[in-house]
């Protein structure tokens, strides 16, 4: 019942999504020429034979799951990936194997996914991590499409929500023909739900380390001659915090450069204003010292990562989980990070063991802890031994796709 009310409230809300989808795209969330995907019609015709379709939320999600889509292509498959932002979008552009397409998910309507399912007719269909959207779900299940949920995390309000609604939660996670958590501890929540779950690790553990030009980088460290941070996938809230910590530093480090990456490069132009005008790496101004610098482009973040010799995570003083702290640790970085980690306990519970994670709370504890690692940075090889490459999961997943296609 409470499915088919969600169904009929989705029905009804079309004209509503639509006002929303025209909204995000005057303020830059989604691309004007793409919006039709949005309501699952397609800017492309069905490749022949078997299509996997993998559905990825942003980038933190597409990052972890490439080297499984190039193990995919590797075998044969050709592959469909969704996403819902317009940052993973550009990504897929240039991350993605030959051949393979992206598309934006349709919004959870019925008629939307519909038409999404009968244009693309996916031989099986991925899901990452909790991205359920029961209509999207249910829409597999009517077309016959198997369906798996991998690198599956659930949080603890998630669980107290689903054990509210157990009829719910049988007819939607007990659909899928394969859950595989990606830690002990959502695979616990999943089980208390009485779905059958499987622990293979977390994909994003295995990612491959990101990507640098290297002449931008030769060019980047000529230019940073003194003291450098990072401040990487930042949040509104979080760059003021950031500036602060940067006027307590200059003191000590008067030349000290601070590069901040906002998580959505349109913020760009704020960001700058918030920190004095700062230079932006979008308009092609170079670093200043004792300046912040704003890193406002995209895909460049293995670039900032190596030029720096530790980085500060977002999306964790503010309170909405965290960001990936693997990325830097993968190029012998170590991580500073506020208290909320929610997203990634386990990844931080193995760096702060190894003493490659220190958490702040403030402006202050964050320019301290800057201030001691800018005197003397940890060993950065121990952060990339905690994460050591283990190739063999993107191509047990990729085998495990290939085998749910009739």
């Amino acid at each position: 019942m409470m499915l088919r009310l969600y169904a009929a409230a989705a029905g009804f809300a079309q004209p509503a999504f639509r006002r929303m989808l025209a909204k995000r795209a005057a303020t830059g969330k989604e691309i004007p020429a793409r919006l039709a995907e949005r309501e699952g019609i397609s800017s492309l015709p069905r490749p022949d034979g078997k299509l996997a379709w993998v559905h990825a939320a942003s980038v933190g999600e597409t990052m972890s799951v490439l080297p499984v889509l190039h193990a995919l292509a590797g075998q044969g498959a050709k592959i469909l990936l969704t996403t819902g932002t317009v940052t993973s979008a550009r990504l897929a552009e240039s991350r993605l194997p030959p051949g393979a397409i992206h598309q934006f998910v349709p919004l959870d309507v019925p008629a939307w996914v519909e038409r999404f399912l009968s244009h693309w007719q996916p031989d099986v269909a991925v899901f990452l991590e909790s991205e359920l959207w029961p209509n999207l779900l249910r829409g597999c299940d009517a077309h016959g499409i198997p369906r798996l949920l991998i690198n599956a995390r659930m949080s603890d309000k998630s669980a107290r929500n689903w054990r509210r609604a157990p009829g719910t939660a049988r007819a939607l996670l007990g659909g899928f023909a394969a859950v595989l958590a990606q830690s002990a501890t959502d695979a616990a929540k999943f089980r208390s739900l009485s779905v059958e779950v499987q622990e293979w690790g977390n994909l994003k553990f295995f990612t491959a380390p990101l990507p640098v030009d290297q002449a931008a980088l030769d060019t980047l460290k000529a230019q940073l001659p003194g003291p450098a941070w990072l401040a990487a996938s930042t949040h509104e809230g979080e760059e003021e915090i950031i500036a602060t910590a940067h006027e307590n530093l200059l003191p000590q480090f008067p030349t000290l450069i601070t590069i901040i990456v906002p998580r959505h490069p349109e913020r760009g132009e704020a960001v700058a204003a918030l920190c004095g005008n700062a230079p932006r790496r979008s308009l092609g101004q170079p670093p200043i010292p004792g300046k912040i610098y704003v890193a406002d482009t995209l895909g460049e973040l293995g670039l900032f990562f190596r030029a720096t010799p530790f980085a500060f995570i977002g999306n964790s003083l503010v309170g909405f989980g965290g960001h990936n702290i693997i990325e830097p640790a993968l190029l012998a970085r170590p991580a500073l990070s506020g208290p909320h980690l929610e997203n990634f306990k386990e990844p931080a519970e193995i760096l702060r063991d190894a003493g490659m994670l220190a958490e702040v709370t403030d402006a202050a504890s964050l320019a301290a802890a800057a201030a001691s690692w800018l005197r003397a940075c940890p060993d950065g090889a121990i952060a990339a031994a905690c994460f050591a490459s283990a190739a063999q999961l993107p191509l047990r997943v990729a085998g495990l796709i290939m085998g749910q296609i009739p």
